[in-house]
């Protein structure tokens, strides 16, 4: 069963994710894809890691905007699994061309 991440984990750890941010007890991005298709393979490469960890992302799609939030919810917080999820996002974001909204 994961931990719950101490504050100073989590933020120690977002060092390594500039896209992403702490909302409370989740970590969100919200990442511009080149076009609605490349969003659309993006979440479904997401899809694949996500499955093999077990562990899901709440996912939200506007056109080649993709927004995602993340957070072990058995446990009512972050562990290690968001951290991890964050940078398996963050990669296929990348490899897709793929950049942070804004």
């Amino acid at each position: 069963m994961p931990r719950l991440l101490t504050d100073e984990e989590i933020e120690r750890q977002l060092d390594d994710l500039p896209d992403w941010a702490r909302e409370g007890d989740t970590l969100s991005a919200t990442l511009d894809a080149p076009d609605f298709p490349a969003a659309i393979r993006l979440v479904d490469e997401v899809a694949v890691e996500a499955q093999e960890m077990d562990h899901h992302p709440d996912i939200d799609i506007r056109w080649r905007t993709t927004r995602w939030v993340l957070s072990t919810h058995s446990e009512g917080g972050l562990t290690q699994l968001d951290i991890e999820l964050a940078h398996r996002i963050s990669q296929a974001a990348a490899r897709l061309g793929a950049v942070r909204h804004g």
